[in-house]
């Protein structure tokens, strides 16, 4: 008996490190793809030149493999809640190697950089994978949190922006690489690591039905809607504040680098704030709360106030409430689908975040060219988000976990 008593905890333990394995492997795989995803927009300057590219071209080319990831993640998603992350990770990893290494030989034909941007996109999908890993393998308690440690790795696009234009400046084809040797390496780890959770539940239906029903729930539209707004306002702004600083408070393109890194790694903080607050309080309440708060900042910012210091503040506190909102979504996203449909409503919910976010830098641009003011934009993001803290607080709050 004496001995029975000491072993029962162990299962436990070992199942509470599998859970960290899982988390931290899962973590460094989705920051390592997102850098591959990026690879693109930080060299774009330099591609325009190279190419003879105008705008739109140089828009188009940075473009594709975000909205091509977004849209992968529905798929991904599904097929994750089929076969597992454990075969899906390195899977995804190890064929995202080949359109980086593609990018070496296409950098002199346009064509071929849009080619290459397309299977690029398989980068971005990642995150349908370790949603439903990292929900699977943690209680309730402490699930928010740790979706939201997992959600940083949304920021391996800032440490695109940031260390790939400088890795390039010692060999064109040197970051292409570095990134391919990363990946080839983490493929190999994560398919030795990377373990599904026992007792997971596999759907037997096939993947065209399982995403209908999963594109049936009125709850996947309804988290999808909250999503675009969170992560779709951090992905707006990762794409157009430098843009914004550089035209309205007239910035050099490094200034306004900065700047935009300094939001970026904001959000990326913020995040798994977001989860965590959700362990202790709904998260409907969270998102409701985060949102406002980014509404309240972006009509301050409406004002055009000056730079130094309201406006880094409005900014700043604009992307801890965009930040804590898109952590605090997906702890939601947990407590109201049901677990063997958690990849395919992730990969829905993600794919319409990623698509969100391209519609606010459109409309900002134009309404900057029609009106020769931002103003207008920002009070747009401040209806937005006023819309989703009354939804989120109204309706979502109601809402009962799932078993």
């Amino acid at each position: 008996m004496d001995t029975a008593s000491e072993q029962a905890p162990a299962p436990d333990r070992n199942q509470s490190a599998a859970a960290y394995r899982n988390l931290i492997v899962a973590t460094v795989g989705f920051t390592l793809t997102f850098w591959a995803w990026n690879l693109i927009a930080p060299m774009s300057g330099d591609y325009k030149e190279r190419l003879g590219l105008d705008s739109f071209q140089q828009s188009l080319l940075v473009a594709v493999p975000v909205l091509v990831g977004s849209l992968g993640r529905i798929p991904v998603g599904a097929l994750t809640d089929k076969f597992g992350a454990r075969l899906m990770f390195p899977v995804v990893s190890a064929l995202t190697i080949v359109p980086v290494l593609l990018l070496i030989p296409a950098k002199d034909s346009y064509g071929a950089m849009l080619a290459a941007g397309f299977l690029l996109g398989l980068g971005g999908t990642t995150f349908a994978i370790g949603i439903p890993l990292v929900n699977s393998w943690f209680p309730p308690a402490k699930r928010g949190l740790a979706l939201g440690v997992f959600g940083m790795g949304m920021g391996g696009v800032a440490l695109s922006g940031y260390f790939t234009p400088r890795i390039s400046k010692h060999g064109d084809n040197l970051p292409f690489l570095i990134v391919a040797g990363a990946l080839v390496v983490y493929s190999l780890l994560a398919a030795v690591l990377i373990t599904d959770r026992p007792d997971r539940k596999v759907p037997t239906d096939s993947l065209g039905h399982r995403l209908g029903q999963a594109g049936r729930l009125r709850v996947t539209w309804e988290l999808s809607a909250l999503y675009a707004i969170g992560f779709g306002g951090i992905v707006a702004f990762g794409v157009y504040l430098p843009t914004y600083l550089k035209t309205w408070y007239e910035m050099s393109p490094t200034e306004a680098g900065t700047k935009a890194a300094g939001f970026a790694l904001v959000t990326v903080i913020f995040r798994p704030a977001g989860g965590w607050l959700s362990d202790r309080i709904h998260p409907a309440l969270v998102t409701s709360a985060a949102l406002l708060a980014a509404a309240l900042m972006a009509i301050v910012q409406a004002f055009d106030p000056p730079l130094d210091p309201v406006g880094t503040i409005a900014l700043l506190c604009m992307a801890a409430g965009l930040g804590t909102a898109s952590g605090s979504v997906f702890a939601l996203v947990s407590q109201v689908t049901p677990q063997a449909k958690v990849g395919s409503v992730t990969g829905i919910v993600g794919a319409m975040g990623g698509l969100g976010g391209f519609v606010p830098p459109l409309v900002m641009g134009a309404i900057y060219s029609a009106k020769g003011s931002y103003s207008i934009g920002f009070m747009l993001l401040s209806d937005l988000a006023l819309a989703g803290c009354v939804y989120a607080y109204g309706r979502m709050r109601t809402l009962r976990p799932s078993s």
